[in-house]
């Protein structure tokens, strides 16, 4: 029985400036990183005996892990369509809106559909791959949204669609 996965579909290529800005700067960042990694490991290796020196076997452990980051922001910053103008319909739901939903309980939620690589749950920013973001697509003022997750169904109302930072 082998442990073979399929791929991960790919994800959306879109960006918002600030995101794409932010990859960048920690494309930038990790190589500065990297350096230091490095010195303190050649500092590890020399002091001898290396099954046994924890400190060197840390930061190999520690320049994989930069390593691997640094190969992903090289393929994928290439590969991102940076999307800084709001569409033309500012009164359907695209990338990079921030929209206010009212859920059955009357309790109001604030998101904002950004790309896969900068969503951030404690900001409110979605992915727009993530199923939330895919059922409010293209949907206007009024709508009702339901999404079921499991066993569990949320009805949303959508009260505002803005394309600047709401208040």
């Amino acid at each position: 029985m082998g442990r073979y996965r399929p791929p991960q579909p790919k994800s959306s290529l879109y960006i918002t400036r600030a995101g794409f800005d932010a990859l960048q700067q920690e494309h930038n960042a990790i190589w500065k990183r990297r350096a230091e990694v490095t010195r303190a490991l050649s500092a590890a290796a020399a002091e001898g005996d290396r099954s046994e020196n924890a400190e060197y076997i840390y930061r190999k452990k520690e320049l994989r892990e930069i390593d691997r980051r640094i190969r992903y922001l090289q393929k994928r910053l290439p590969e991102l369509k940076v999307v800084s103008d709001p569409p033309s319909d500012r009164k359907r739901i695209f990338f990079g809106a921030w929209v206010t939903l009212e859920d059955d309980a009357g309790e109001e939620v604030i998101y904002r559909i950004v790309g896969p690589d900068e969503f951030d749950p404690g900001k409110g920013w979605i992915s727009m791959d993530s199923p939330m973001a895919r059922a409010l697509m293209k949907k206007t003022l009024d709508d009702e949204v339901t999404l079921r997750i499991g066993e569990q169904t949320m009805r949303y109302v959508i009260l505002d669609i803005r394309y600047t930072l709401p208040d």
